[in-house]
């Protein structure tokens, strides 16, 4: 059976890129890279790297193992950390990442519960809309919406995040309301430049993916602008539920094709990759998660 040690090697493997540059990463030899690989494959009975001769690129079985498996290795180091500052004094500064929007009202309330219950604990929010270098910019922890990249941070999921298409009544009354994903090709749609594939928006169905091309006169890199946009009735949105529910509330925006699902969006916690935690750290990160009430 495998060991924690071959997991690791595994996500030194995708997160390297290939399997000598993860041999230099672990300190160990090539050899022992390719024969731990091959080992956990014949475990598990699939392919998880598609192997070349200068490139190891994850099957799409491999990616799915990494983001599970990368998540319980942390799970472990953080247990690990807390039994050797077993009774440790929790005290000093954090600084915790988060984004613009989203940090002030899901992210805060954990805070000050946590600096209640923690008094020797003081804590600087640091927003931006960009995923910050931890280490550049000293932070001790983030609060991140979406997929991750490949990255050598340690991550620990917290919930999922609901997505829905969205418009105001009053461009649904000019134009029509959408039945079908398909009918968009002829809506005005509201686009966020800054969001992967802005122009291609996938529902599902029945489990089936249903990619839908959309295109519009007003485009944003910034949510809370496409979002008025939405509201100001210049088209048809696509926006996390979090943002848009006071929008909803007040009557301004309603929802569209509710039959058919779109990808949930994931809330992780990322922290270095570091042997031991200070004792705050991995205080905060297992508050926040024991805390956290993913917004439907």
């Amino acid at each position: 059976m495998a060991s924690i040690d071959d997991y690791r090697v595994f996500i030194a493997v995708v997160e390297q890129g290939n399997l000598s540059a993860a041999a230099r990463h672990l300190h160990c030899s090539l050899q022992t890279v390719s024969r731990v690989l091959a080992a956990l494959e014949r475990e598990l009975g699939v392919e998880l790297i598609h192997r070349t001769t200068r490139r190891a690129q994850p099957s799409a079985a491999g990616l799915a193992f990494h983001a599970r498996i990368k998540t319980a290795l942390a799970d472990i180091d953080l247990a690990r950390s807390s039994l050797a500052e077993h009774g440790a004094r929790i005290e000093g500064s954090l600084r915790i990442g988060g984004s613009t929007q989203y940090a002030p009202v899901y992210v805060m309330p954990l805070m000050a519960a946590f600096m209640e219950r923690y008094p020797d604990v003081d804590i600087e929010l640091v927003v931006d809309d960009g995923h910050a270098d931890l280490l550049r910019d000293g932070l001790d922890a983030a609060v991140r919406l979406g997929e991750l990249p490949d990255s050598r941070l340690q991550a620990r999921l917290l919930g999922r995040l609901h997505q829905i298409a969205f418009a105001s009544p009053g461009y649904l009354a000019a134009h029509g309301r959408p039945r079908k994903p398909a009918e968009l090709a002829k809506h005005q749609c509201v686009l966020r430049r800054s969001a992967r594939d802005a122009q291609t928006w996938t529902f599902r169905r029945h489990g089936k993916p249903l990619p839908v091309e959309v295109s519009g006169r007003f485009s944003a890199n910034n949510a809370a602008a496409c979002n008025a946009a939405v509201a100001g009735g210049l088209g048809i949105g696509l926006a996390p539920l979090w943002q848009v529910r006071g929008l909803i509330d007040q009557g301004l925006v309603e929802q569209v094709l509710a039959p058919y699902g779109l990808p949930s969006m994931p809330v992780h916690i990322v922290w270095p990759a570091s042997k031991q935690l200070p004792a705050r750290t991995r205080a905060f990160i297992d508050f926040v998660a024991s805390r956290w009430v993913a917004e439907a």
